[in-house]
């Protein structure tokens, strides 16, 4: 039977659009450094543009010349390999383009190593692109069409009944959160959850293959992160294979994916499981108990240090916590529990960029696994 996943805003189709889009412009290269050359154009003259930086690749074993446009991520990259500070490089390649490409170029040549460039093609200009990223020859390219095309399947086909809560793909990383509309449950009263899941990757070296369960509160659709989750580097062994350089085929991304993506389409499976989410909701039952002794700001800057919050980010949690202390029942004397506080922290999730969003929800799961001393540290803090 076909179960559908719900999707009104039409968020999966586009996703899945531009993720097919982008697959189909592909082109990854392994190559030697010192077969690399930086070139920087100078736009000082133009105060409505910044430089751009492109990697020419020359003429090598019947590959033609090649140049590519470097974007931000790559950018960093580079300046990172190069043992350069990233603020630093990013002023020197806008003020002092000639320098910098010296000082990269030299890098390159005197200290060689092997590197893989992951790019698009221009869909105009024939050996032509963009260097989105540059990374370790060892990066193991699983990328996006390879996670969606292993999770889909299970989704569709589960009688959990999916339905999309947000989706993006940007220039660093692939989000897909996901809650259903079958497996519920009650953790107090007017504290209504369901299942989620969410699946994260970076083709760009960002992050790594991520499956991870989720539990969404419906009041307000916070998110949290449990425990359950599974992460995936993209390290594998080096491709390198001399002093050329060379175009990954298709043949040897789809060997090192088969287990992958085998893998990922078994966690889906068992992230949809019914007893999977009760033992969070029944942890969650049990964080309605545990409440502080306090005041709401002692109970906050105490989980900030715990949690080794920065102090800024810690600010964004007291606000968080007051709009939560603001839902109609604490006003009522209802006291302030570690699930409050655990909804404090994914309220957060809601307002930052998506980028983030993923460490706000598993900080939430930490709140809701504190361990007993930790817990006893916050909620005793006054």
């Amino acid at each position: 039977m076909q179960y559908g996943i719900e999707n009104e805003k039409g968020t999966l189709m586009s996703l899945m659009q531009t993720v097919k889009d982008q697959a189909a412009r592909v082109r990854d290269f392994t190559v030697p450094t010192d077969q690399m050359v930086m070139i920087t154009s100078d736009e000082s003259s133009n105060d409505s543009q910044s430089n751009v930086t492109q990697i020419v690749l020359e003429k090598q074993g019947g590959e033609p010349t090649r140049h590519f446009a470097v974007n931000d991520v790559a950018l960093d990259q580079i300046a990172q390999k190069a043992n350069l500070d990233v603020r630093t490089a990013r002023r020197v390649q806008q003020n002092y383009p000639h320098q910098f490409d010296s000082l990269v170029n030299a890098i390159w040549q005197k200290e060689p190593s092997v590197r893989m460039l992951r790019t698009f093609d221009s869909p105009t200009a024939p050996n032509h692109g963009i260097v989105r990223a540059v990374v370790s020859d060892k990066f193991k390219t699983f990328d996006n069409i390879n996670l969606l095309e292993s999770a889909l399947p299970q989704l569709i086909e589960s009688p959990a009944q999916w339905q999309v809560v947000t989706g993006s793909v940007t220039d660093r990383r692939l989000y897909l959160r996901l809650k259903s509309n079958a497996i519920t449950g009650q953790a107090a009263v007017g504290d209504i959850m369901a299942n989620g899941i969410m699946l994260s990757n970076s083709e760009v070296g960002m992050g790594s293959v991520s499956v991870a369960q989720l539990v969404w509160t419906l009041a307000c659709l916070n998110g949290m992160q449990s425990e359950k989750r599974s992460r995936h580097s993209h390290v594998t062994s080096s491709r390198a294979d001399g002093d050329t350089w060379g175009v990954l085929t298709d043949e040897a991304k789809a060997a090192d994916n088969l287990a992958l993506s085998l893998k990922v389409r078994d966690l889906v499976t068992d992230y949809a499981d019914r007893d999977n989410f009760d033992a969070t909701l029944e942890r969650m039952r049990d964080a309605h108990n545990d409440t502080i002794e306090g005041g709401p700001s002692a109970a906050v800057e105490a989980l900030g240090k715990v949690l080794q919050i920065p102090k800024k980010q810690n600010d964004n949690l007291l606000d968080g916590l007051m709009a939560t202390i603001g839902q109609s029942g604490y006003e009522n004397g209802k006291p302030i529990s570690r699930a409050t506080l655990v909804n404090a922290v994914t309220r957060v999730a809601n307002n930052v960029a998506d980028d983030d969003v993923d460490d706000w929800q598993k900080l939430g799961g930490r709140v809701l696994d504190l361990p007993k001393s930790e817990w006893q540290r916050v909620a005793l803090a006054a």
